[in-house]
């Protein structure tokens, strides 16, 4: 998509339309000014958009695709949010989180559809829908902050997936070293980071994803293998529920949030995995795609907390593969299998930034140099994740400090804002619908305030003691 977008007007063949004023009018009587955009497509949106019909995925694919997505280091880490929450508030905190998480989901897939209707786009991403939102109004000042949304949306994403990159790097290299310190003698955190930095940068020097679908049904299979062991661990010997604290601390709770609200990671991908779907009107409805995928990622999350913190308590680190004993062959089976998987997976979560800041790059290199230019970002960007989880190896701070920073602007601000913008002219924007949006938005921004500033305040303690 072009920075700048020019609205004009343009019929429908699907719509009625009201040829004196160029708008149309929907199924419902209503009528809303038809904008067209001028859109460049980036080859990967036109890799979706121009996709045979036999390239679509079915609804069981999508469902496995939103299980992968949503499922990463951050389950690990709900049993150390729930002990920064309290047995009773944390379990009842994820149900609540999830329901708002999943709704926001929705908000963003519907205000999608309204808006390819007005557009007669095929598909948009969550960048192009919050383009698009504010360039559809008819209020000229809201239209000009169009290019703004992109950008913010972009920035956070890139942040985010960045975000994950660094916990991936942290978590990869804290497991290593727990098993090979076992078996051949203790050997400080950084080397552990600087061995799998040659093969990360391999691994990201793959340019097509086609090549790594093999490598990401690897991490899948690792992944759920490495998750049914550490549930075989988790239901022994648990703790009775007047050994645990049942609330915690109020300065605690901003860590638990950002730990959960960085969980529920998978935002991003609804769009992309909606728009190849053979039929997207699956993904709503109270039993469609979106509901059935998320419910069974949120029964995981809520059943992995309740369970890790009942069964090791105060002790819960980071990453609950972190608490599995050593001296076990099956726990060193697990600790090895999710390395590999989240190795894997970092490949996947980088393809986005690069994606996003490429053609950026490109343009402002000759054509001769463009390909030199895309693997000095990729390398520059592998450094910089590497950098950060280097100065910062405490995986519970960075994971808190990730979810609080950018996965509380994309899952729980941003959504909001979207479905104002783009239904504010329509009867569909009553009151109440207002009133639910500003909540979500205030719980995200006092997420997004109140976990950053716990977050930084204790990694700065870290840095001032770290024993």
């Amino acid at each position: 998509m072009t920075d700048e977008i020019q609205p004009f007007l343009q019929g429908s063949a699907s719509e009625g339309e009201d040829e004196e004023n160029g708008n149309i009018i929907s199924s419902d009587g209503e009528t809303t000014p038809h904008v067209a955009l001028n859109i460049q497509k980036s080859p990967a949106k036109e890799r979706v958009d121009d996709e045979p019909e036999g390239h679509k995925i079915s609804n069981c694919d999508t469902i496995i695709h939103l299980l992968k997505g949503n499922i990463g280091t951050g389950i690990l880490a709900m049993p150390d949010a729930i002990k920064n929450s309290g047995i009773i508030f944390g379990s009842l905190g994820l149900v609540l989180m999830a329901t708002i998480c999943i709704r926001c989901m929705h908000i963003l897939v519907h205000c999608s559809h309204e808006l390819c209707r007005r557009t007669n786009l095929p598909s948009l991403s969550y960048s192009d829908v919050a383009e698009t939102c504010f360039a559809t109004h008819s209020n000229d000042k809201i239209k000009r902050l169009a290019p703004i949304a992109r950008k913010i949306v972009n920035l956070f994403l890139c942040i985010t997936q960045l975000g994950f990159c660094c916990v991936y790097f942290v978590f990869v290299s804290q497991n290593l070293k727990q098993v090979f310190d076992h078996y051949y003698g203790s050997l400080d955190y950084h080397w552990y980071m600087l061995i799998i930095l040659i093969p990360m940068c391999l691994l990201v020097s793959v340019r097509n994803l086609k090549y790594l679908s093999p490598v990401s049904m690897v991490a899948n299979v690792l992944q759920f293998l490495g998750l049914g062991i550490i549930f075989y661990y988790l239901i022994q010997d648990l703790s009775y529920t007047w050994e645990v604290k049942y609330v915690a601390s109020l300065q605690q709770i901003p860590l638990y949030f950002g730990t959960a609200i960085y969980a529920f990671e998978g935002i991003g991908v609804v769009l992309p995995l909606e728009n190849q779907m053979k039929t997207p009107k699956d993904m709503k409805g109270w039993n469609g795609v979106l509901n059935t995928s998320m419910i069974i990622v949120s029964c995981l999350y809520i059943a992995t907390g309740y369970f890790g913190y009942m069964r090791y308590g105060e002790a819960v680190e980071g990453s609950i593969t972190l608490n599995l004993p050593v001296h076990e062959f099956l726990a060193t089976v697990v600790k090895l299998s999710m390395s590999l998987a989240i190795f894997f997976s970092y490949a996947l979560q980088f393809y986005v930034p690069v994606d996003i800041l490429l053609p950026f790059i490109q343009r402002r290199v000759s054509q001769e140099r463009q390909l030199l230019a895309e693997y000095i970002l990729r390398y520059s960007l592998v450094l910089f994740t590497f950098g950060l989880a280097a100065a910062i190896p405490k995986l519970d701070l960075f994971i808190s400090l990730v979810g609080a920073v950018s996965s509380s602007t994309l899952a729980l601000m941003a959504p909001p804002i979207i479905d104002t913008v783009t239904y504010w002219e329509s009867s569909k924007m009553t009151k109440k619908r207002i009133f639910v949006n500003c909540m979500f938005f205030l719980l995200g921004f006092v997420g997004f305030l109140t976990g950053t500033f716990i977050s930084v305040g204790n990694i700065i303690k870290y840095f001032s003691n770290p024993h």
